[in-house]
């Protein structure tokens, strides 16, 4: 461009370009806008259009037990999967998914709260008191990848907004999708540092706090932490173990038959997804019923005066630190009760549940050269007989 007899260059972008635009608004601090989460392309709900059926897994009975006991009763903290590779453990998580009876939720609640609760830490819910409209939604079950960064986990600003209308937008992450449902790592025990650091403050609370860009929101995020993963590629932070109500070890199978089978209906299910879920519909129904049965059960269940001695008795015979070993124990047992349909809590149910509750958290005995579940094992016999 040539003005007065001079050369003036002219950027794109500049105020003096045919097409530059006016800069969007300085987005205002104050008015933090709370975003219901868009579509994502990454799915980040575990089970498939067709999962494998919960009720066709072959053997696995203490992982399988494990789920359905916090399914019963998220309050046990969660179970962690540990064991070989192929042994069934993704697949038994996304059948369980599959398997969970809808919940009640409001509408419009990016975080999936209950309409029969108050409104609490939810900045949803607080500023819609009014209009808790509510229907029936499946419970989020949620992958939280590897590789996810932290803004993807926790929620953060949502830069379109800002940009292009001034509004400061909160758009939420994982753990607001995983809100009253079930947060599954897999290959947990290869979880970055610091994303274990936020899941051990928001497990602890059942809070998530963000302060993002001048962003300052709270919100509810309590779920059911499960986890699975191969010993063999490094061990679990002891934070967070002790985060998992359950610890449950998965092997291999050794006989012959349970390989064939296995292998058999894992051929038939690729085969014809449809037709094999067909076949298992009606045991998996029956699972669903059982299961919704155990919750309304548990409220009513007895817990006797022997039974809770007996518990504090194993833990104390095996040096489990802490009191949360007698209480997951019990809870544990208590859900394993409500399961089976039985009255009260008997001595059974503890051993039962007693190694998926305490092998994690047992000290390390340099002197004692066997494993925590043998020790477990020793301490029920002597402790609550055989």
């Amino acid at each position: 461009m040539v003005l007065n007899g001079t050369t003036r260059t002219v950027f794109p972008g500049s105020a003096s370009h045919p097409r530059s635009r006016p800069e969007a608004p300085e987005p205002d601090a104050s008015q933090a806008i709370l975003r219901k989460p868009r579509s994502d392309p990454e799915p980040s709900i575990t089970s498939p259009p067709i999962t494998f059926p919960f009720s066709a897994i072959v053997g696995q009975d203490e992982m399988r037990r494990a789920l359905m006991i916090a399914a019963v009763d998220p309050s046990v903290g969660g179970v962690l999967v540990f064991g070989d590779r192929g042994t069934g453990k993704s697949t038994a998580i996304r059948g369980l998914a599959a398997l969970l009876p809808p919940m009640k939720a409001v509408i419009g609640c990016p975080y999936s709260c209950d309409p029969a609760k108050p409104a609490g830490e939810c900045p949803h819910c607080a500023t819609h008191a009014s209009s808790r409209k509510s229907h029936l939604a499946p419970v989020p079950v949620v992958d939280l990848p590897l590789g996810a960064t932290e803004d993807r986990v926790v929620g953060a600003l949502d830069l379109e907004r800002a940009l292009t209308r001034g509004e400061k937008a909160f758009e939420p992450g994982l753990l607001a999708r995983a809100n009253r449902g079930f947060l599954y790592i897999d290959e947990v025990n290869l979880l970055d540092d610091h994303l274990v650091d936020l899941l051990l403050d928001v497990a602890a609370s059942g809070i998530n706090t963000v302060e993002r860009e001048g962003l300052s929101i709270r919100h509810p995020a309590k779920f059911v932490l499960v986890g699975s993963g191969n010993p063999e590629e490094g061990e679990l932070r002891p934070q967070l173990l002790d985060r998992f109500g359950l610890a449950v070890e998965v092997t291999t199978p050794t006989d012959l038959p349970t390989r064939i089978d296995v292998v058999r209906r894992r051929d038939a299910y690729e085969r014809d997804p449809a037709g094999f879920c067909a076949r298992y519909a009606k045991a998996d129904r029956a699972l669903q019923k059982r299961l919704t049965a155990a919750r309304a059960r548990l409220p009513g269940l007895d817990m006797p005066d022997a039974t809770l001695e007996a518990a504090a008795r194993l833990c104390l015979a095996l040096g489990t630190d802490g009191l949360r070993g007698e209480l997951t124990l019990m809870r544990t047992a208590r859900a394993l009760a409500a399961y089976e349909g039985a009255d009260t809590v008997g001595i059974d149910h503890l051993r039962q549940v007693a190694p998926s509750a305490l092998r994690h958290r047992l000290r390390r005995n340099p002197l004692d050269e066997s494993g925590s579940t043998a020790r477990v094992a020793r301490a029920v016999a002597e402790v609550l007989g055989s």
